[in-house]
């Protein structure tokens, strides 16, 4: 594979962490150190999820294809949905930045990478060296979702007030998104 073709997989493989990360800076208004966490976290797990599935190889590939859809989508709609909840709870006295929490960072880090595991595990197949891949995905999911963070806290002001509600379903429908495409 050249390194044009990695460059796109690893396009492909981010927007879902692109996504998410604008919304999470419309959410967090928060500093520079918030926008560079997502993006490590993003890009760490992008990155780690294509060797934890090349180093599965052929064990998992069909149990990762049938169920990663899935998994996605219900851990994208548990957070979506959380985040729903809260912003219609109206507790806007709250501290913005207290949405931020390491357990929901996880999640979504986890939810956004999964499909990246069913690269590695292609990359196994194809007997693909795994070291330039990953550095390319990533580079580029952690690029991505930094910026991401920084679109969504520039866009955010324009929905005052219920911002956590569209930024859950948002991801609710990143989650519906995933689900679709493995079926069509």
């Amino acid at each position: 594979m050249d390194i044009f073709s990695m460059f796109l997989l690893a396009v492909g493989l981010a927007m879902d962490a692109f996504s998410v990360s604008i919304t999470r800076g419309m959410i967090l208004k928060c500093n520079f150190k918030y926008a560079l966490t997502i993006a490590i976290f993003f890009g760490g797990f992008q990155a780690l999820m294509p060797v934890a599935g090349w180093l599965a190889g052929e064990q998992l590939a069909v149990v990762v294809k049938l169920w990663a859809p899935w998994i996605a989508f219900v851990l994208l709609l548990i957070i979506g949905g959380k985040m729903v909840y809260e912003g219609l709870s109206g507790n806007e006295d709250e501290e913005i930045c207290k949405i931020f929490s390491m357990k929901d960072l996880l999640i979504l880090s986890v939810a956004t990478s999964i499909d990246a595991f069913a690269v590695g595990v292609t990359f196994a197949f194809l007997n693909t060296p795994i070291l330039l891949p990953i550095i390319i995905i990533g580079l580029v999911t952690f690029a991505l979702s930094f910026l991401g963070v920084y679109i969504g806290k520039r866009v955010g002001h324009l929905f005052e007030g219920k911002i956590e509600v569209l930024g859950g379903v948002i991801l609710i429908g990143i989650g519906f998104k995933i689900l679709l495409e493995h079926f069509l």
